[in-house]
């Protein structure tokens, strides 16, 4: 878990790192996931009592989601929720999806586009699960997922994903590469007809952001990803895993543009505004359903900690659209980062 603003949550010092996975892999694969999730309780309780930041922000983020003041049994869920689906990861990243009761919704649609032989963008963000989609590689094993991971910011997940499955992590597109590389590698993907999986709802610092109303309130959102979507003109989804409990997901996917962005020069701010307001509104939607799986542990709304790097700067002719496009990255303090 990580501090908040505009890549603030980035400075908040990590709560497990290297041994928190080093545990809950080691646990997991040898003891069993029942056994594992046991370990979870005090896991929960260690940041519920040490990580004063973190608690208030839970109960701030919480308070808002749920639309009355959170208690600290809400607290203690949502901390515990998070854990269960970083432990769940260390048996979907290693293939064993059969242990998972998973709900698939949408996906018919998103077959329909990858069909097409011409790459699609699927956009997640940090409510729920984002391993669970490892479900329709099964179902679908003609169908390469590229997920885009900064390697060098993640190295504890880079090494999960070695031990795990090294297929995913062979597939893995590095963020942190500079912004022409990273697009090029992205067009290559899409060229290859594969699935190219982000997370989308985390500014990074200096990169270009818009602001939208978000559960009642201003909130910046990075606005790069968008830029590459209408650069490449793929078709575009949406994936929400939302954790039910025990072994039980939901995982729902959702067309956001079947052919592409389009993005006149002239019009470009105001449609940039109006698409990221659109993804704020489905995002609230499904944090609705789940407000448990929403695990941005920082004030994502305060705009004090935010910097003035607005929509105009990226809209600029001459602007390189890839700039900040690493906002997928994902680095919570148990150790846990976006893979595949």
């Amino acid at each position: 878990m990580n501090a908040g603003g505009d890549g603030g949550w980035k400075q908040r010092r990590e709560g497990g790192g290297w041994f928190a996975i080093w545990l809950i892999r080691g646990i997991g694969r040898h003891g069993g996931r029942a056994l594992a999730r046991l370990f979870l309780y005090p896991i929960t309780g260690y940041f519920l009592l040490r990580r004063s930041a973190e608690r208030r922000d839970s109960r701030a983020n919480l308070s808002r989601i749920l639309g009355r003041p959170a208690t600290l049994g809400d607290v203690a869920r949502h901390i515990h929720t998070f854990a269960a689906t970083i432990l769940d990861r260390v048996f979907l990243l290693g293939g064993q999806i059969e242990r998972f009761d998973v709900t698939v919704h949408g996906v018919d649609v998103l077959h329909a586009q990858l069909d097409r032989g011409q790459g699609v963008l699927l956009f997640g963000s940090h409510l729920g699960s984002f391993e669970v989609l490892r479900v329709i590689a099964r179902k679908r094993p003609d169908y390469r997922i590229r997920v885009v991971l900064d390697k060098a910011h993640n190295p504890a997940m880079t090494q999960l994903l070695d031990a795990l499955s090294p297929e995913i992590a062979a597939g893995v597109i590095d963020a942190s590469q500079d912004g022409p590389s990273l697009m090029l590698a992205i067009k290559q993907a899409a060229e290859e007809g594969a699935l190219i999986a982000l997370l989308v709802d985390r500014t990074q610092p200096g990169a270009a952001t818009q602001t939208v109303q978000f559960f009642g309130a201003p909130a910046r959102f990075p606005v790069a990803p968008w830029m590459i979507a209408a650069v490449l003109k793929l078709p575009l989804s949406l994936a929400f895993g939302l954790y039910r409990g025990g072994n039980r997901y939901d995982l729902v996917f959702e067309t956001f543009e079947d052919r592409g962005l389009d993005l006149p020069r002239g019009q470009r701010a105001t449609r940039m505004a109006a698409l990221i307001q659109r993804y704020a509104a489905r995002l609230e939607h499904y944090a609705r359903l789940a407000p448990y799986n929403w695990f941005n542990f920082y004030d994502f709304w305060n705009p004090d900690e935010q910097p003035q790097s607005t929509l105009e700067v990226a809209a600029e002719p001459a602007a390189d659209p890839t700039v900040g496009a690493g906002a997928g990255r994902r680095h919570d303090g148990l150790g846990g980062t976006a893979g595949g």
